[in-house]
């Protein structure tokens, strides 16, 4: 029997002084847009309700982490084009700003990218630095760009980035508050099990750092030998679990983030 979606789970401070956030523990969507689009839009309402201003999606969310080049291709997306356009138009035009990893095209490169929306409007995309040696298929990001949420400014760090202390710094540097950190974990399952702790340690060490706190998102499910288990959490600037999904279940996590303190 397949694992039985987390709904909702919150927890944090709730604060007058805070900023509520959310991150999805999502199934994997492969070249099924739609399905994905349908997917964002019932948790995105959810978020919505719960009162989160944030809500961030896992990394290749919209189109699946592809990494072959002619896969890859094949679903790409320029952020400038008509198509896209056609997709902001299907997103609520309502409630919680939206981040989500999809694959970019932007002439003959292509950028594992996760962009930022906010009522059906496009704010701004970070394209991912660092990149695996099986991401050969993709030009790596040189930008760091700074948004706000509320009052809290935000900057993204996409799954393998963690790994460079210079990334988050840069990030801190701009005088975020909060790294947000969309994932995809889908390895062989051997793998997947060895690394169910690493992930948030190596993520917890950017947070004592930087000061930051951090949110991730990723996949859930099986596929082909492998498996995803999350994690989907909220750590804190010294680098403490504060929030976590259940591993290996699909939900929504919301959290809220204190301004001050």
């Amino acid at each position: 029997m397949p694992a039985q979606p987390d709904r909702s789970v919150k927890t944090g401070c709730d604060t007058i002084a805070s900023v509520r956030i959310a991150a999805a523990q999502t199934p994997e969507f492969r070249d099924d847009v739609f399905a994905a689009l349908a997917h964002l839009t019932t948790l995105v309402a959810e978020a919505e309700e719960a009162g989160a201003q944030l809500v961030c999606f896992p990394e290749g969310f919209l189109q699946g982490y592809l990494i072959d080049a002619a896969s890859a291709r094949q679903v790409a997306i320029d952020l400038a084009s008509s198509e896209f356009e056609t997709l902001l138009d299907q997103f609520p035009k309502t409630g919680p700003v939206i981040v989500f990893g999809m694959i970019e095209s932007d002439g003959d490169r292509l950028y594992n990218t996760a962009v930022v929306i906010e009522r059906g409007k496009l704010v701004g995309r970070y394209r991912k630095k660092h990149l695996l040696p099986g991401e050969k298929a993709f030009t790596p990001g040189t930008d760091t760009p700074l948004f706000t949420v509320g009052k809290m400014p935000f900057g993204i760090s996409v799954c393998y980035d963690t790994n460079f202390p210079e990334t988050t710094r840069a990030i801190a540097d701009l005088g975020a508050m909060l790294i947000v950190c969309p994932t995809n974990n889908m390895m062989p399952r051997q793998r997947a099990e060895e690394f169910r702790d690493v992930h948030n340690a190596v993520r917890g060490e950017r947070c004592r750092e930087t000061g930051l706190w951090l949110i991730s998102a990723d996949v859930t499910g099986e596929r082909d030998g492998r498996l995803a288990i999350g994690p989907t959490a909220v750590l804190d600037p010294q680098g403490k679990v504060a929030a976590q999904l259940l591993l290996g279940t699909p939900g929504l996590l919301v959290f809220d983030i204190p301004l001050t303190g």
